[in-house]
């Protein structure tokens, strides 16, 4: 039960610490036009602090993790590569509440992949919560205001697909080196972005200011990123996304806190259909039924 309460704890830290991403994008200078700089400099940072942690943490025995990878390690490690990089197209082309409400719909799709590869039955609860989630993201889907608004809502999903993958992947082999599984996200967004500024023969340098601030979004993102992965063995998939939302909540916060020089209001039909995402996410949190292996794990000993 100890091991569940911290688990709890962990994963609503983790999110905490991936929500301040928008408000770290919102400070780059021309974020638009530098989506893929962005993206290289972040993977590169992630690859590099997580093989330093593991360093640190196992010493060179480390470098054996990436043998041990299997296939369950690289689905999860471009699953999380495809959500960084989806996460970042979204971000930079809409407003921060429309990426993160899509991504709010992580509990639900981990649900969904959790059936087909995990063989976790959906109960109606989780039905019912998916239904009214869809209904919200339709909502959203026709907000017009803005170029991008339904670029960035779609690549908002892609990032939610792509982040569940990786969760049910952390689940499916409990035996997978997670930490090797992240720095393979980190190498895998570098590579693609790499690949793309090569071939629309574009500089891969940008400002010290803009550098500076990927470094620190790719320094949040791997931190959380540990936290998350120490902890995803003792919470079923749905469970460890949902208590993640906080990343959805503090990223909508800290872009509208005047405080800290963005003031990002959302529009009306965002916040609609934001609140019956939310509506459905409070419905499932009080009435999903957890399986008996985490709620009651004390009994076994």
């Amino acid at each position: 039960m100890t091991k569940n309460s911290s688990a709890i704890v962990i994963v609503l830290i983790a999110g905490l610490f991936w929500s301040f991403g928008p408000l770290v994008v919102r400070h780059i200078d021309n974020a638009q036009l530098i989506p893929w700089q962005y993206l290289f400099f972040r993977g590169s940072v992630i690859f590099l602090v997580i093989n330093i942690y593991l360093f640190f943490a196992e010493g060179q025995k480390f470098l054996s993790n990436y043998k041990k990878i299997g296939l369950s390690g690289l689905i999860g490690g471009v699953s999380l590569g495809v959500a960084n990089i989806s996460f970042i197209l979204s971000i930079t082309a809409t407003t921060a509440a429309v990426t993160m409400m899509m991504l709010a719909t992580q509990p639900f799709v981990a649900a969904i992949l959790a059936y087909f590869f995990l063989k976790e039955k959906i109960s109606k609860t989780t039905l019912i919560a998916i239904i009214v989630a869809a209904g919200g993201i339709i909502f959203m889907s026709y907000d017009g205001q803005g170029e991008g608004s339904l670029f960035g809502l779609i690549n908002g999903l892609l990032s939610s697909l792509g982040f569940a993958g990786f969760t049910v992947s952390l689940r499916w082999r409990k035996k997978t080196p997670k930490f090797t599984t992240v720095a393979i996200a980190g190498i895998f967004c570098a590579a693609v972005a790499i690949l793309v500024l090569i071939f629309y023969d574009n500089n891969i340098f940008i400002s010290v200011k803009n550098s500076s601030l990927s470094a620190l979004h790719g320094f949040l993102v791997c931190t959380g990123l540990i936290l998350f992965s120490i902890k995803s063995k003792y919470l079923p998939a749905t469970d460890l996304t949902l208590l993640s939302l906080t990343e959805v909540l503090g990223g909508i916060f800290w872009v509208w806190l005047p405080l800290f020089g963005i003031n990002e209001v959302p529009t009306v039909n965002t916040l609609i259909g934001g609140g019956i995402i939310t509506s459905a996410i409070i419905f499932y949190a009080f009435n999903a039924k957890r399986p008996l292996s985490s709620r009651y794990i004390w009994v076994k000993k």
